[in-house]
């Protein structure tokens, strides 16, 4: 099925690049709006004007993940230019690092992957939802590669690698997931693993070889937004198009409420500023 997305309008996170760019151009050959988020101006500008081309219509919003800051600044500047939002996909990510044996922090101090790769989702997601937006889904691009949450060491402080890193923040975009879409019934809620070492930037600066296109991840992730968009249950984790188990972690209801009040308090001091 090829869903038409022309009265759709979709607010795509890490959209300059990678499974993200091609997703951004997956979208527009749906008729879909386009709200892009990208962290680098000129490619954020490139990537606007060769959709604007093709017919697109292409709003753009710049923003570095690694500062929470930043992330609250994005969400609530789009929350205000664009009032009638429909769908959230939440994609921008970093991967293991061309080291994965160096820790690496972000602009605030926390865990790079852990910042950049669920925090900033969870403050987006967070600060649309409490201005009642997106109307109808939100979309959390995970992964295969998942490891439970370590609510002693959040911040993967001990033991660490790059890979460990990245697959425990993924598994927090699940529960989140998860989480959110109990608390949204109204909402669909879906995670998605895009694809295996698909031929992206995280992929090609870890070294991997990489195993498919990026347009095999934007096809995943625009086929579970039709699954969603058509209904039926929320909340949740699809391999690719085909519904999935994640980690038992996931579905465990205190550990969900754990993670979010922890998300909470560790994004709080970023959210408390001024709202008008």
């Amino acid at each position: 099925m090829k869903l038409s997305l022309s009265n759709v309008t979709v607010f795509l996170t890490g959209a300059t690049g990678g499974i993200g760019r091609a997703t951004a151009a997956a979208l527009a050959s749906r008729g879909a709006a386009l709200i892009l988020h990208g962290r680098d101006h000129a490619r954020l500008a490139s990537a606007a004007a060769e959709l604007s081309a093709s017919g697109a219509r292409v709003q753009t919003f710049s923003a570095d993940l690694s500062s929470l800051s930043e992330a609250v600044r994005l969400a609530r500047d789009v929350a205000r230019a664009v009032p009638r939002l429909d769908v959230l996909i939440n994609n921008a990510g970093v991967g293991f690092g061309k080291d994965s044996t160096r820790r690496e922090v972000s602009r605030d101090g926390y865990e790079l992957r852990f910042a950049v790769n669920y925090l900033a989702a969870f403050t987006i997601t967070e600060e649309l939802l409490a201005a009642g937006l997106p109307r109808k889904a939100i979309i959390n691009v995970a992964s295969a590669g998942q490891e439970d949450v370590d609510f002693s060491d959040l911040m993967t402080e001990r033991g660490y690698g790059g890979v460990r890193a990245y697959c425990r923040s993924k598994l927090a975009m699940i529960m989140m997931t998860v989480d959110c879409a109990a608390r949204y019934p109204e909402l669909q809620v879906q995670a998605l693993h895009p694809g295996t070492y698909l031929d992206s930037g995280m992929v090609r600066d870890a070294g991997i070889p990489p195993r498919g296109p990026v347009t095999r991840g934007a096809e995943s992730i625009l086929g579970v937004l039709e699954v969603a968009l058509g209904g039926g249950a929320s909340g949740r984790y699809f391999n690719e198009t085909a519904p999935a188990r994640a980690l038992p972690q996931a579905y465990d209801a205190s550990a969900r409420t754990r993670l979010r009040e922890a998300s909470k308090a560790l994004t709080a001091r970023f959210r408390e500023g001024d709202k008008g």
